[in-house]
């Protein structure tokens, strides 16, 4: 949350600085008082020294961390939601495996082993995998006084924020920014093909926290690839559609599919569009190009 958001009524928003999220008793203070929590943030980076110091250590831990400062220090608190990952439902080693549906009844194969010395991509998904797992097994250790959602997006794209640089983009708005730089030539293959916009995820964070009952949540729209991307970029922004690389030059891959019925019958969600999601991307982006704020809200 940003103070511009509320308005002029700064008294709403406070901040507790947390140095260390893995740190034992970390959250202690930062919770008391509180009504809820929504965990957002774990390490997203590939390109890591240490798997265990860089992205295991802070996931895991930083979770067991503030569930035992709530059933500690908030007995007031009845939800926890935290962002979790599609990552932590796909297996990447089967690529693409067209034919194949990923639903929330699903856990990304990797093991912890594998994870700790596995690449930096391998660590990151492994990551996000067992720091949701510790949230499920806590609550069904310690009974808290809490019980837990957890939201799993794969790709988040979607208007940048109003205080976002260009120098400091995050790994998904990146992704969207080299398709209309100039650097690109062709689309080039998908990595990751299915998406949600971030102004549905925060939705979801918010419907998982007011449901009567917590549950684990695919959130997406459905299956996209950067042929599609670079097409609804040529339409949204034409000053850039020279820099955007040819969608004719790749066809789509045959893909998995996935399932989003649970989000959308439980939490009652709509998702947007990619066009509508990538044509905002791409907007705000080509604001930030021209020395301007982004005004989206």
């Amino acid at each position: 949350m940003h103070s511009h958001l509320l308005k002029g009524d700064n008294n709403r928003l406070s901040f507790a600085i947390v140095p260390d999220v893995a740190t034992p008793g970390a959250f202690n203070d930062a919770v008391k008082g509180i009504d809820g929590v929504i965990h957002t943030a774990s390490p997203y980076v590939t390109q890591v020294e240490d798997n265990d110091r860089d992205l295991l250590d802070p996931t895991i831990k930083g979770i067991n961390s503030i569930l035992e400062a709530v059933k500690k220090n908030a007995p007031q608190v009845k939800r926890i939601v935290i962002n979790s990952s599609f990552a932590a439902i796909a297996d990447p080693t089967q690529g693409n495996c067209p034919g194949y549906t990923y639903s929330e009844k699903y856990w990304n194969p990797v093991s912890l082993d594998q994870a700790k010395t596995g690449d930096g991509r391998t660590a990151y998904c492994a990551s996000k995998k067992f720091g949701e797992k510790a949230a499920w097994e806590f609550v069904e250790k310690e009974k808290p006084n809490f019980d837990v959602a957890t939201i799993c997006p794969p790709m988040v794209y979607g208007p940048l924020d109003h205080d976002a640089n260009l120098d400091h983009l995050n790994l998904s708005s990146s992704d969207i920014y080299r398709l209309m730089d100039g650097s690109q030539k062709e689309p080039g293959p998908t990595a990751f093909p299915a998406f949600a916009d971030v102004r549905d995820v925060g939705e979801a964070h918010v419907r998982a926290y007011e449901h009567p009952e917590g549950s684990r949540y695919l959130i997406t729209l459905g299956n996209f690839q950067y042929p599609d991307v670079c097409e609804v970029i040529r339409k949204a922004v034409p000053k850039y559609a020279g820099k955007v690389p040819d969608p004719k030059l790749m066809e789509n891959a045959q893909t998995f599919a996935v399932d989003n019925s649970h989000a959308k019958n439980v939490l009652g969600l709509g998702f947007r569009p990619l066009d509508e999601t990538i044509s905002d991307t791409s907007k705000s982006l080509a604001m930030l190009l021209s020395g301007q704020k982004v005004l989206y809200k």
